[in-house]
């Protein structure tokens, strides 16, 4: 067994993170969960938010990537991440993030008004993700 994780996040998009790490912590639908070398083989849900990678070229360097839901899985000392769109803290375009955040809040609000429960879901998922994306943003 080895002492480091191959760690792969991919979207339909491709490939957008992938490097060798010592750490990685997901939220999970049911709550945190940190991946260490060794860990016993996985499969959970992700939540939408971030997922830290403490890679092992750096001592305190964590990597974030917003996750928008998914799975993960972990087996073999390798983490994939499968999920419908992420992005890593250094790509994230910030303004379009909080754009789309007053957009959701907008969203929601006439949702409420107007007592549509579909429209109100959709929006509020809308508002999580623009708030991870503005998040995971913060630490770049």
């Amino acid at each position: 067994m080895g002492n480091k994780l191959v760690v792969n996040v991919v979207t339909p998009n491709g490939t957008i993170y992938e490097h060798n790490a010592k750490l990685v912590v997901a939220k999970t639908i049911d709550g945190e969960v940190g991946i260490m070398p060794n860990h016993a083989p996985i499969i959970v849900p992700l939540a939408i938010d971030e997922v830290r990678v403490r890679r092992t070229d750096a001592d305190t360097h964590v990597d974030w990537i917003a996750v928008n839901g998914g799975i993960m899985e972990m087996r073999d000392n390798i983490v994939s991440i499968i999920a419908d769109s992420a992005e890593r803290d250094r790509d994230i375009d910030v303004s379009r993030a909080e754009r789309a955040k007053i957009r959701a809040e907008r969203k929601i609000q006439k949702a409420k008004e107007l007592q549509d429960k579909n429209e109100l879901k959709r929006a509020t998922v809308a508002l999580h993700r623009a708030i991870n994306r503005i998040n995971a943003s913060s630490h770049h």
